[in-house]
């Protein structure tokens, strides 16, 4: 597997190879990135060499390198994805993260597999089922609570099969796999990493007489999942992997939130150290920060730990997917050109360039940027802002009106430059023989590097201070600056007795100290061991059901083959194989519009609206020419939104489905096949 029981991964994203460097400068134990084709989002890929360069940086601390193959495949795919997975293998690349099970039937190399959330995972028998066919490592659905993942834990094996959770970052409003709107609106797939993020829309919510509900809400819109909170609780339910989303935010984002988590837990392995199961992080070197870390800083719709402790009321971001910001004090008066403000704490400070923004008076997110900032009192708290547009572009800005600050640019330009420190610790000894000068430096992994120097009994000159003679040798030797590494300690040795010490030349301490890093970098790179590829279960188990859905994201022959073997009976293509023509689920989330707007039949009968009584469902979200039902499934407590494909899009899929397969369409059972071999 790739994790110990008792390791603690902290997993960061990266859109390119130079945020993944910085990622792994700022802590992060493993980096998911992108390739060349095939992952999740369609426009943060990069060159098999740009990964290599990331791979070589990362495998210095003993962190891994991920990388993405997790869309559904068409069978034309099937076979350049097998010659990547090979290209990233040989890169050195440790997992491939990937969705389509059609890739477990393909001669893939032997690198670690690792599930991805757009798997569904949700149930312990699912779990169970995918570390059986050979998956080192699962990221469970962002849904669930600690006592669901406990339970998966409990029905998993843990030295076979690590736990991945989602701790940061945006919440797609579906199960990971499970959204079809795009698919069925425009043609572009989410499974395919295309996804055109109609959950981030305003909608009208009408009842089943065509009644307003809500209007102009971002109903689909969640606010941004941030587990700080529940760490301890997370590692204590069974979590080994801390993943954070966004492989699409900037090198800002990517630093401050691998260095906030890292805080986060190397408290917790502190907290544990002494304790009958202590933790440990799951590479090598500590890491130090030039800044304070704080999620706050960077983009966010505010923030929710979603279900992790069950249902709650304030998941959703429905007034704005943008980024509020932090509330700083509010607008005194106004100018021609200028506003006033007055700061709710006297020690804020504005610049120029500062993002500030208000709502509006239908409750709209407006941005205003700061041209020039000028402190008017100190005292008080003001400041005259000259915005970059005109007063009168900004809608219902005015005396009184509450201001948010969501771009600080004085803390930004902190992580433009070099804000982390990530070294691995070393103990030095340093040995004067009879002709020679040795130093070994042993690091906190147990690999070693010896290296000699000639230093004949002619060229010695006696030292006088004895103490100061080997402080000056530990000095030099402890200078490690430019260095991966930190020296915790260095002894230095006398060959003819302690005391009976030399003047040791800087000149001789400096190449021995090169030398010796030198060849501990390389022993360190010789010892790095790859991941093991899991040997699935044989002979192999059964899928935990014999039929399935368009749900299920078959989109193959290789992947109909794979559940077949598994004991699948009915396997149905996946939705955009465009046989899927009705009205449908083109979206199962947890997520209720129901309870968000107080109408679930738990929380009341009904509600008394504008135009008289309100029942609860049906209801329907418009947002332009585009309509979507709300259907409710109460019993497991989830919300179907359910559609059709449009017509022109079922077209021109079909179309570019056949130019691709040369005309070749995948062959499914949609309904079981008869035992007697009649059709």
């Amino acid at each position: 597997m790739s994790l110990l029981p008792h390791q603690l991964e902290l997993l960061a994203p990266a859109r390119d190879a130079a945020i993944g460097i910085e990622a792994v400068n700022h802590g992060a134990d493993a980096v998911y990135i992108g390739g060349p084709g095939f992952g999740a989002r369609s426009s943060a890929d990069n060159s098999v060499a740009d990964i290599a360069r990331l791979v070589t940086h990362a495998h210095r601390f003993n962190s891994r390198i991920f990388v993405t193959l997790n869309t559904i495949l068409r069978d034309d795919e099937l076979e350049p994805a097998r010659k990547l997975a090979w290209q990233l293998y040989d890169a050195g690349v440790d997992a491939l993260i990937v969705q389509d099970m059609g890739l477990l039937e393909l001669d893939l190399p032997p690198i670690q597999l690792h599930a991805s959330t757009q798997c569904d995972i949700r149930t312990p028998e699912k779990a169970r089922f995918l570390q059986d066919v050979g998956f080192s490592q699962i990221v469970l659905a962002r849904e669930l609570t600690l006592e669901q993942i406990a339970a998966i834990r409990a029905a998993t094996n843990p030295d076979r099969c690590a736990i991945e959770f989602f701790v940061h970052g945006a919440l797609c409003v579906a199960y990971s796999g499970q959204c079809y709107i795009s698919a069925a609106h425009t043609g572009r797939s989410a499974n395919r990493g295309e996804c055109n993020q109609a959950c981030r829309l305003p909608y009208q919510v009408l009842d089943d007489k065509g009644r307003f509900v809500a209007h102009d809400k971002h109903v689909l819109s969640m606010k941004d999942n941030n587990q700080s909170a529940n760490m301890t609780a997370l590692v204590d339910a069974g979590v080994r992997s801390f993943k954070i989303e966004g492989r699409y935010k900037d090198m800002a984002y990517v630093k401050n939130i691998t260095a906030h988590y890292r805080t986060l837990l190397d408290e917790v392995i502190e907290e544990r150290q002494h304790s009958d199961n202590p933790l440990a992080r799951a590479s090598s070197g500590k890491t130090t920060f030039a800044f304070t870390p704080d999620p706050d800083q960077n983009f966010n719709r505010e923030f929710t730990d979603y279900f992790v402790n069950g249902r709650q009321e304030t998941i959703g971001a429905f007034d704005s997917p943008k980024n509020p910001g932090q509330p700083i004090g509010h607008v005194l008066l106004t100018g021609p050109n200028w506003l006033e403000l007055e700061l709710t704490s006297r020690t804020t400070e504005l610049h120029n360039g500062d993002g500030l923004c208000y709502y509006d008076l239908q409750k709209e997110l407006v941005g205003l940027a700061i041209n020039r900032a000028e402190l008017i009192s100190a005292k008080k708290g003001r400041w005259r802002v000259f915005p970059k547009d005109a007063l009168d572009t900004l809608k219902d800005l005015r005396a009184g009106v509450e201001v948010n600050r969501n771009r600080d640019v004085h803390w930004l330009r902190q992580l433009d430059k070099k804000s982390s420190d990530r070294r691995i610790s070393v103990w030095a000894a340093l040995q004067v023989l009879a002709e020679a000068v040795q130093l070994t430096l042993t690091d906190e992994d147990g690999v070693s590097a010896t290296v000699q120097q000639p230093f004949p009994g002619a060229l010695r000159q006696e030292a006088h201070d004895t103490a100061a003679a080997s402080e000056q040798a530990r000095h030099q030797i402890s200078r490690l600056g430019t260095t991966n590494f930190i020296a915790i300690s260095t002894d230095v040795t006398w060959a003819r007795g302690r005391f009976d010490a030399v003047v040791l030349p800087s000149s001789l301490l400096n190449t021995l100290r090169r030398e010796a890093v030198e060849q501990l970098e390389t022993e360190r790179a010789i010892g790095f061991a790859r991941l093991p590829r899991a040997v699935p279960v044989a002979p192999p188990v059964p899928y935990p059901e014999d039929a399935l859905s368009y749900l299920a994201n078959v989109f193959n022959q290789k992947a109909h083959d794979f559940y077949a073997k598994h004991g699948v009976k009915v396997i149905a293509p996946a939705y955009e194989a465009v046989q899927e023509l009705g009205e449908v689920s083109l979206m199962i989330t947890k997520h209720c519009v129901r309870f968000s707007l107080s109408l679930c039949p738990k929380q009341a009968k009904g509600v008394t609206g504008v135009q008289g009584f309100v029942k609860a469902e049906p209801l329907q979200l418009v947002n332009g020419k585009e309509k979507l039902t709300l259907r409710f499934d109460c019993k497991p407590c989830e919300m179907h939104v359910m559609g059709k494909i449009k017509p022109g899009v079922a077209k021109q899929s079909r179309q570019e489905l056949a130019a691709a397969q040369d005309g070749l369409p995948i062959t499914f059972h949609k309904t079981r096949p008869r035992l007697d071999g009649a059709h």
